[in-house]
């Protein structure tokens, strides 16, 4: 049961990850070339870096898991979230709810990244949480009693 949740929550990041690049992307490509966003190139990387780790995270350990170690999902999932955390924000501050867009698409696509940036962090965030608890469950426990002191 909880595999089949995992891989469901996996699934929901690829795609609100591929969502993200999508309006990130338009975004940047909008903008004269002499003004572009540093805060939506780094939305734009902080997507096909979520995409890479949803690769290591999601199918490493059913194709090749020899090389899968659940720390270092753990470690990916938690830097990741911290991304989407930071990138998010800063995206906020820039076109947060001080911003009248109207009809432009380019300043709507960037309100949209703000939106899906948060729900990412969120699911990077949960995953973390629970690549951490599989990953120090039974840490340091092997062959002796643990005593509490």
């Amino acid at each position: 049961m909880a595999f089949e949740m995992l891989t469901i929550v996996h699934i929901v990041a690829f795609i609100f990850s591929i969502i993200e690049l999508g309006l990130s992307a338009y975004a940047t490509s909008s903008f004269e070339t002499w003004w572009v966003s540093p805060t939506l190139n780094f939305m734009v990387f902080n997507s096909i870096w979520s995409i890479l780790v949803l690769i290591y995270v999601g199918v490493i350990p059913l194709v090749a898991s020899r090389i899968f170690h659940k720390i270092v999902s753990f470690g990916l999932n938690a830097l990741t979230a911290l991304f989407w955390f930071a990138g998010s924000i800063a995206l906020a501050v820039r076109y947060g709810a001080q911003v009248s867009c109207g009809l432009n698409t380019v300043c709507g696509s960037a309100k949209a990244a703000i939106a899906f940036g948060f729900f990412l962090w969120a699911i990077f965030t949960a995953l973390a949480v629970i690549d951490g608890l599989g990953s120090f469950r039974n840490r340091g426990l092997k062959g002796s009693a643990h005593t509490g002191v």
